[in-house]
């Protein structure tokens, strides 16, 4: 029964896809883009919990956008919409009566009207400035009337619109995180590296030239699972971990503590800025699944100096995994 009706739903959205005109689709973004004002969102029913949801989602990355509630709208809300304002209506029938009263109260309002519809013959098409047919040949259920593919279609399309959008505007990530403080997403977008990093203080430094014998007790007492190696200048030369340490001793036995660091360090290590987000630096550490990173080096100031390092536990305590 689901394999069926997956399948049924996959040939329904594919011929969505093939029957879309895209010209009507650039007009549309471009439409929005160019606009002086705001972007609302309205539909009736499922339609209308559609249009909800891409408000929130436009809003979210860098179009200002609000859902209007088409009966509270006919009843004063009508008042938030100005000249220069674009109204997207979403409707499959675009016949719906609450949606066609506005539509003479949006025009002496003098604000655009784009109907996402999938009726190119209904009267809303006829009514608005600008018509995209998002085309339905039929609903996934049996009866061929409960909103399924025709609300599955109006969001498909209003994400990729939205993220059009965004990426035209050029929002960075520091905008984005500057809309999502909250929760695990605002954590990711605003903690830092520096944030959660350990200072200088508290990272075990070495030379190249050193022996592992001299180093071992810094190694050990810190329980970072490395020793960073750095240079006179507090360059990154290296790095000299746990897992380098057995694999000495396996090769070397405990002639191993005689060894210089530099030809037991890993070379060349990754390593990340401190003012880098906290969750690129868990990607970076978790790049190679086969050799995952617990603890990477951090640079800092113009040179880019050694300042610290931070730790997979670390990244994983603040809730950022």
């Amino acid at each position: 029964m689901i394999k069926n009706l997956l399948q049924k739903q996959k040939a329904l959205i594919d011929a969505f896809y093939e029957a879309l005109d895209i010209e009507s689709c650039n007009a549309i973004f471009e439409s929005i883009l160019q606009a002086p004002g705001s972007c609302f969102l309205t539909g009736i029913g499922k339609s209308g919990f559609v249009a909800q949801k891409i408000a929130s989602t436009m809003l979210s990355t860098g179009t200002k956008a609000f859902f209007l509630p088409p009966i509270d709208a006919l009843h004063g809300d009508l008042g938030m919409v100005s000249k220069g304002d674009i109204v997207l209506f979403l409707s499959k029938s675009g016949e719906t009566d609450e949606l066609l009263q506005l539509l003479p109260a949006l025009r002496n309002k003098k604000a655009k009207i784009i109907g996402l519809i999938s009726n190119p013959s209904s009267r809303l098409a006829k009514g608005c400035d600008e018509v995209l047919i998002l085309p339905c040949d039929k609903e996934l259920c049996p009866f061929d009337l409960a909103p399924t593919i025709s609300t599955e279609i109006q969001l498909l399309f209003g994400d990729v619109l939205a993220v059009a959008l965004m990426e035209a505007k050029g929002i960075s990530i520091d905008q984005y995180a500057r809309n999502h403080p909250a929760g695990s997403l605002g954590r990711k977008m605003t903690i830092k590296v520096q944030d959660l990093m350990l200072r200088e203080e508290d990272t075990p430094f070495c030379s190249s030239t050193a022996a592992l014998e001299e180093v071992i007790k810094d190694f050990s007492n810190k329980r970072c699972g490395c020793l960073v190696v750095i240079d006179e200048n507090r360059q990154l030369k290296g790095i000299f971990t746990d897992g380098d340490l057995r694999r000495a001793l396996q090769s070397k036995g405990e002639n191993v503590l005689k060894e210089h660091i530099g030809g037991l360090m890993t070379k060349s290590p990754k390593a990340i800025k401190s003012d880098a987000l906290a969750w690129e630096a868990m990607k970076l550490m978790e790049a190679d699944q086969r050799h995952p990173i617990m603890v990477l080096p951090v640079l800092g100031g113009e040179k880019e100096e050694v300042v610290g390092i931070i730790k997979m536990h670390d990244i994983i305590q603040a809730g950022l995994a």
